[in-house]
């Protein structure tokens, strides 16, 4: 490490970069994952195919492992996180402009998933400057924040910019109303990616870790072995399972709930319009998420991974009761929604939390950290992913209500694989 990365360690707090980098991680992933859902939705797509190619899309974030080594061999750090920023803010200003055009679904498809690729690509290399920068206890210290900034992006996106929609589609109509939230979601990724040119710790080339620099098929050789050391670490396969079920009854939510909340009462929906979506999300979801994020964070730091892991596995499952409730006896209250609300992202900021330290401190750990996280990261994006694209159908067949009991029946396995989970490393608590 040179003496100018040791100064800028010592000169940036995490507090001036750990809230931005993470805010700029959650926002593609959110917008991608839930808003374009409602967008799609008021210009007239069919459920079916919002949930199937909106999910499909995602795919970069479970592939990112096949790319990640190369990350580790090229440039810094810092220079593709601040490249996919400011690429993702010009594809989504690329977005604004095709939803005027004939085949505007295609096209924006086709745009998100670049996006998709751009997103996955600055994630891994956000989280190496994450785990390279800061130690084992500062990562402790600072995951509360890392998880409550990626998911204040979520606020921002599915609360403001969702409420900023409707407001808008009352005054412009719907499809200039969703262009100036596109152009909004870019000017916001590359006046972040400017920032972070000035403020995001630095790190040297990887040839430069070297003492000499490695031919193609030395390259091509360490990645087959970046493969290989991650389906050699103990216990992997199990902790594959774990990562995938963990996550998987969310899956199935993820595209249903923005759709369940907007569809009409007629059909087992909510009625709600975009404004009130975003008004529950943006103030009664907001301050519960960031209060369960950061109270994670503390609780963990406190008991140890190992003995809280189980309870927020708990945490992150109890809404699914909520929206079953909600589905059941469709409440006309505004308040009973937003408690709904309040109690998944709770439980989501709390329970979040808990899988991305123990990715981090029981899966990542060895030679190849970044690339390792990012294999981890990506096969808990499959668990999400696939049950996505297959919401669709199966609350179609269902009607809702069914298809939120189904999902209370996925929340069992993991839950049991939780408490069985073995620890690889030794929890300092």
């Amino acid at each position: 490490m040179t003496n100018m990365d040791n100064e800028q360690k010592k000169k940036v707090s995490p507090i001036a970069w750990v809230p931005t980098l993470y805010f700029a991680m959650g926002m593609p992933f959110v917008v991608l994952n839930m808003v374009c859902t409602l967008m799609y939705k008021g210009m007239g797509v069919s459920d079916k195919q919002i949930a199937f190619w909106t999910s499909l899309i995602m795919l970069p974030w479970t592939l990112k492992p096949l790319w990640s080594p190369f990350l580790e061999m090229y440039k810094t750090k810092k220079f593709f996180v601040v490249l996919t920023q400011m690429m993702s803010g010009v594809l989504f200003a690329l977005v604004a402009f095709a939803l005027h055009l004939p085949s505007f679904f295609a096209i924006t498809i086709a745009l998100l998933a670049v996006i998709a690729l751009s997103g996955a690509t600055h994630d891994i290399a956000a989280d190496g400057v994450y785990m390279s920068t800061l130690s084992t206890d500062e990562q402790a210290r600072w995951i509360g924040w890392q998880g409550a900034f990626y998911n204040i992006a979520k606020i921002a996106a599915t609360g403001g910019l969702v409420y900023l929609a409707g407001a808008f589609i009352d005054s412009f109509g719907v499809t200039q109303a969703w262009t100036i939230i596109m152009l909004i979601i870019g000017i916001i990724m590359v006046g972040i990616g400017c920032y972070h040119f000035f403020v995001l710790p630095g790190g040297k080339l990887k040839s430069e870790e070297r003492e000499d620099r490695k031919d193609l098929r030395s390259q091509l050789h360490e990645l087959w072995n970046v493969f290989v050391e991650f389906f050699q670490k103990k216990h992997i396969i199990y902790y594959i399972c774990f990562i995938i079920l963990y996550r998987f009854a969310e899956g199935f939510v993820m595209k249903i709930v923005p759709l369940f909340l907007k569809a009409p009462r007629a059909e087992q929906g909510l009625g709600l319009s975009e404004q009130e979506i975003g008004l529950c999300y943006g103030t009664f979801g907001a301050a519960a998420f960031v209060v369960g994020s950061i109270l994670a964070g503390y609780y963990i730091a406190h008991r140890g991974l190992k003995k809280s892991l189980f309870s927020l596995a708990i945490v992150f499952n109890i809404p699914f009761v909520a929206y079953t409730l909600l589905a059941i006896y469709q409440p006309e209250s505004l308040w009973l929604i937003g408690g709904g609300i309040v109690l998944e992202y709770f439980g989501y900021g709390f329970g979040f939390v808990g899988l991305t330290l123990f990715m981090m401190q029981q899966v990542a750990p060895g030679k190849h950290q970044m690339a390792h996280y990012a294999f981890a990261s990506g096969i808990m994006n499959l668990g999400v992913m696939l049950p996505g694209m297959m919401s669709g159908f199966f609350s179609d067949w269902l009607g809702y209500r069914m298809f939120f009991i189904l999902v209370l029946f996925c929340t069992i396995p993991a839950l049991l694989i939780t408490w069985f989970v073995p620890f690889t490393y030794t929890d300092k608590k």
